[in-house]
C-alpha cells in the first residue's frame, strides 16, 4: 500500500474513531467485571483489591481507563478488552486479463472478536476484472403494440450478440437468453372469449399467438444462433388494457434461477416495453386476492400461477433482484420513460433507456446502460444479525467525498477502489455471520462476529483470602464469599437464613440484587449514589431521577421531568419519552378520532376492544349483536314489543331503515334472523358505524309469522275427540265389568260341580198319617 493510501486510511480511521466526542462510561447495573465490560465500549474494570474505599460500592471499579488511572488504578490492574481482527481468506485481486476465476473482492472472509459497542473498521477492496462474464436475459413485451419492435429484434440478434462480446472483451463469456410476457389471461386484463384466447389480434387473418402471463423461451446460452432462431419464431399477442404484466415476468425471471440459467457472472435483465406495468393490488380487479409469494412457478416454461397470484409490489421486485444480484435495464419508449425512471429510483443498480419507435437502438441502449451500471459500484450487505450495525465510507480516488452510502461512481475497468466497512456489535454474540459486497456481483466478503464479554483476571485460588475476612476468595478484585457469609468483604453473617434466602430479600421480583445500585447487607439494601452524585432510593434502590427513556440523546426528550425512571411530560407533550408533540392529525377519521374506537397517542391510534391499527377500523373477534338487538328491531321496525314505550331511548345506538327486501350481497353488513316477542322471525342486517356498539340496520318490511289457528277445526276436533275418548272409556269400563262377572260366574259353576248331598232322611220329616177315600170310587 502506498504512503498516500496509508495516510488516507489513517485519517479515515481516526475520523471513524472520533465519532465519540470523548470516551465515557455510562454504567447500568454493575455487580461484577463482566457487567462492567458490557456496559459500554469504553468501560474498564479495576481489579486492584483495595481500590474501593470504606463504604464505596464495587461499581466504582467500573469507569473509563483515564478515570481509573486518575483514581490510582495501575495500568496492569485495568481490564478492558479490545477488538481483534483476523483475516481468514485473502486471495489477491485479479491482475491478468481473462483469468478463469477472477477475484474482484478482497478480502473474502474475516473474523472479528468485538467489544460490545466498540466499532471495528474493515478495509474492503474492489477491482472490476476485464473480460468478466455477462449473462443477459432479454425480457420482451409481446402485446400487439410491440409488433414492429419484435420484427426489428429478429434482425438485431447478431448485433446484440456482437455487443455482448465487446462488453466481455471478446472473451466469449457472454451468454444471452430470451423470455416474453403479455398479461394475466383473465378479465379485465385479457379478452377471455374462446376465439380471442386463440387469436387475440383484431385482424383475424393475422397470425398471433394466444395471450400468456410469462413465457421462458431461451435459456441463457452462448449458442447465439439458437437465440436468433428462437426469436425469429416468435409471434405477437394481445390483451385489453394498457398496463402489462412486466412485474410478474421480472419476478419469475429472477426467482427461477435454475430455469433461466443464471451463472457466476454480471447478471443483466433487459425489460423492453412501450407500456406501464400492473402492480400489487391490481389483481383485485380480477378477484385475485392472494399476494405474490416471491417464488418460482414455471411449469413447462410457463408461469403457472399467473391467474392465481397478485402482481408483485415494487418492494418485492427490488428485494428479489438484489437477492439474486440482477441489474435491470428498462428499455422503454418515450411515452413511459418518466414512469420507469421513478421505478428505477426505488430499485438499486438499475438503468432506464429510451427505445426508438421500432427498438432499432436497443443494442446501443444496452451498451450505454451496461457501462453506467458497471461503472457505479455500490457496496452493501445482506440482512445482518440482530444487534449488529454496519456503516460505510469510501475512498474512490476520483475526488468523491467519503460518505455513508458505500458508493463509487465512474469506476473504470481495472480500477481498484476502497471501501471502509464499520461493524459494531451492540450486545454479546457468538459466531454469527453476514456477507458484504458490491451489488450485482456474486463475490462477497464473509464477516463472522464473536464478542468479548467476559473478564480474564487470572486470580489465584485462595478460599480464605484476608481481603474477604478469610470467608471468601477474590475474583477480579471483589470478594466471592463462602457459605454463611455475605457483604462487600464477606463481613455479614447470615444467621439462621441461608445465603439464597438472605439475598432474595434484596431482590425485587427476582431481579438483580438491589438493582445493582446498592449493597445487600444482611437482607437490606444500602443504596449507592450515581456517578453524577444523585442518590438511588426506594426499598430495592430501584429509583433514580436520571435514567428515563431517551430521545434525541436527551432524557424525556427535554420535554419532561424524570421521576423514578418515568417521564412526567410537560404540557403539550406525550409519549414514554415525552417525544411526541400532542397531535391527532394522523388519527383523524372523518369527524372522529380513530373511528371512535381508540385514543390518539404520539399521533397514532391506540385501539381498544381488539380493534386493529392503523385506524381501529376492523376487529376480527367482534360480531354484531343480532340476538341482543331483537327488541330494538321490533320497536323500530314494527312499533311494538317490550321497548315500544321507550324505543328512542333504549335503541338510540341503532340507525335504521326499512326495505322491501334485504340485499344479500352487501359485504359490509351481517344478515341476522331473530324471533321477536310474538314468535315471528325478524330479518335484518347490521353494519358497524364509527365508535363502539353503534350500527346501521336495514329491516325487512315483512315479518315471517306462523299462520293463525283454525278455531272451527280445533273446536270440532276437540268435541269429536272428547266424545271418542268418552266412548272408549265406557267401552273399557264395560269390558272390565264383563270380564269380572265372567270370572265370578265361572267360579260359581266350578263350586257347583263340587257340591255333594247326604243320603240320610231328615229326622224332622214325617209322612202323612190321614187317608182320605173317595166314596164314589169303587176300586175299579
Amino acid at each position: 500500500m502506498s504512503p498516500s493510501v496509508c495516510l488516507q486510511v489513517f485519517i479515515l480511521l481516526s475520523a471513524t474513531r472520533n465519532v465519540w466526542p470523548e470516551e465515557t462510561c455510562t454504567k447500568g447495573a454493575v455487580n461484577s467485571c463482566a457487567d462492567c465490560i458490557v456496559s459500554g465500549p469504553f468501560c474498564a474494570w479495576c481489579k486492584f483489591e483495595n481500590f474501593t474505599k470504606q463504604g464505596e460500592p464495587d461499581a466504582a471499579r467500573c469507569n473509563t481507563k483515564a478515570k481509573l488511572k486518575e483514581n490510582h488504578c495501575k495500568e496492569t490492574d485495568i481490564i478492558s478488552p479490545e477488538n481483534t481482527y483476523k483475516p481468514i481468506k485473502q486471495k489477491p485481486l485479479t491482475k491478468a486479463t481473462g483469468t478463469a476465476d477472477p477475484v474482484q473482492v478482497y478480502p473474502q472472509e474475516v473474523k472479528l472478536d468485538l467489544r460490545p459497542g466498540l466499532p471495528q473498521t474493515i478495509t474492503l477492496k474492489f477491482k472490476r476484472a476485464e473480460g468478466y462474464p455477462v449473462d443477459l436475459y432479454y425480457l420482451m413485451d409481446l402485446s400487439y403494440s410491440m409488433k414492429d419492435d419484435l420484427d426489428k429484434l429478429k434482425t438485431l440478434g447478431k448485433d446484440l450478440v456482437s455487443a455482448l462480446q465487446t462488453i466481455t472483451g471478446g472473451s466469449g463469456k457472454a451468454r444471452i437468453g430470451f423470455g416474453s410476457f403479455v398479461d394475466k389471461t383473465v378479465l379485465p386484463f385479457t379478452n377471455t372469449n374462446k376465439e380471442k384466447l386463440k387469436n387475440p389480434c383484431q385482424d383475424e387473418t393475422e397470425r398471433c399467438q394466444p395471450p400468456f402471463g410469462f413465457k421462458h423461451i431461451v435459456k441463457l446460452t452462448n449458442q447465439y444462433q439458437l437465440f436468433n432462431d428462437e426469436v425469429a419464431k416468435q409471434n405477437i399477442s394481445g390483451n385489453l388494457d394498457t398496463p402489462e404484466g412486466g412485474m410478474d415476468a421480472i419476478m419469475q425471471a429472477a426467482m427461477c434461477e435454475n430455469d433461466i440459467g443464471w451463472g457466476n457472472a454480471t447478471r443483466l435483465l433487459v425489460l423492453a416495453t412501450d407500456a406501464g406495468f400492473h402492480m400489487a393490488g391490481d389483481g383485485k380487479l380480477a378477484a385475485i386476492l392472494e399476494p405474490n409469494d416471491e417464488t418460482c412457478h414455471l411449469q413447462k416454461n410457463i408461469y403457472s400461477q399467473s391467474s392465481l397470484l397478485d402482481y408483485p409490489s415494487v418492494g418485492q421486485i427490488a428485494r428479489a433482484l438484489d437477492m439474486k444480484n440482477i441489474q435491470p435495464i428498462f428499455a422503454v419508449t418515450s411515452t413511459v420513460t418518466d414512469v420507469y425512471r421513478e421505478l428505477s429510483k426505488m430499485i438499486p443498480k438499475s438503468e432506464v433507456g429510451e427505445l426508438s419507435s421500432d427498438s432499432g437502438n436497443v443494442v446501443k441502449l444496452i451498451e450505454d446502460a451496461y457501462n453506467k451500471l458497471s461503472s457505479k459500484v455500490i457496496v452493501t450487505h445482506d440482512v445482518p444479525p440482530e444487534k449488529v450495525t454496519v456503516k460505510y465510507t469510501s475512498d474512490c480516488k476520483d475526488g468523491t467525498e467519503p460518505g455513508d452510502e458505500g458508493v463509487c461512481d465512474n469506476v473504470a475497468l481495472g480500477q481498484e477502489v476502497t471501501f471502509f466497512v464499520q461493524v459494531t456489535a451492540l450486545e454479546c454474540l457468538n459466531n454469527v455471520s453476514f456477507y458484504v459486497g458490491p451489488r450485482g456481483f456474486n463475490e462477497k466478503m464473509k464477516v463472522t462476529i464473536s464478542t468479548r464479554c467476559e473478564c480474564e483476571c487470572d486470580d489465584p485460588v485462595e478460599p480464605q483470602h484476608p481481603h474477604c475476612a478469610r470467608q471468601g476468595e477474590v475474583k477480579c478484585g471483589t470478594c466471592k464469599c463462602n457459605k454463611g457469609y455475605t457483604g462487600q468483604k464477606c463481613e455479614c453473617s447470615q444467621g439462621n437464613l441461608d445465603d439464597v434466602s438472605l439475598r432474595q430479600m434484596c431482590r425485587r421480583e427476582n431481579n438483580t440484587e438491589c438493582e445493582g445500585r446498592g449493597d445487600c447487607v444482611c437482607g437490606q439494601c444500602q443504596c449507592h449514589t450515581s456517578p453524577s452524585g444523585q442518590p438511588y432510593y426506594s426499598k430495592y434502590c430501584e429509583c433514580d431521577d436520571e435514567h428515563c427513556q431517551m430521545h434525541d440523546n436527551k432524557p424525556c426528550s427535554g420535554h419532561g421531568d424524570c421521576k423514578c425512571g418515568i417521564c412526567q411530560c410537560h404540557a403539550d407533550y406525550e409519549g414514554d419519552a415525552c417525544h411526541c408533540k400532542k397531535s391527532n392529525a394522523a388519527c383523524k377519521t372523518g369527524s372522529t378520532i380513530c373511528n371512535g374506537r381508540g385514543t390518539c397517542e404520539c399521533n397514532a391510534c391506540k385501539c381498544s376492544r381488539g380493534y386493529q391499527k392503523p385506524f381501529c377500523l376492523t376487529c376480527q373477534a367482534c360480531t354484531p349483536p343480532c340476538h341482543q338487538s331483537a327488541k330494538c328491531i321490533e320497536c323500530l321496525g314494527f312499533g311494538d314489543g317490550p321497548y315500544q314505550k321507550n324505543c328512542s331511548t333504549a335503541c338510540n345506538h341503532l340507525t335504521h331503515t326499512t326495505v322491501e327486501k334485504l340485499n344479500p350481497f352487501n359485504p359490509d353488513a351481517r344478515k341476522c334472523e331473530v324471533k321477536d316477542s310474538k314468535n315471528c322471525w325478524l330479518d335484518f342486517t347490521m353494519k358497524e358505524l364509527q365508535g363502539f356498539d353503534k350500527y346501521e340496520v336495514e329491516i325487512q318490511k315483512e315479518r315471517r309469522c306462523p299462520e293463525p289457528p283454525n278455531i272451527i277445526a280445533i273446536v270440532a276436533g276437540s268435541v269429536a275427540g272428547v266424545a271418542l275418548i268418552g266412548l272408549l272409556i265406557l267401552l273399557i269400563i264395560k269390558a272390565l265389568l264383563y270380564a269380572r262377572d265372567l270370572k265370578e260366574w265361572k267360579k260359581f259353576e266350578n263350586e257347583k260341580k263340587k257340591t255333594k248331598w247326604a243320603n240320610a232322611d231328615n229326622p224332622l220329616f214325617k209322612e202323612a198319617t190321614t187317608t182320605v177315600t173317595n166314596p164314589t170310587f169303587s176300586g175299579e
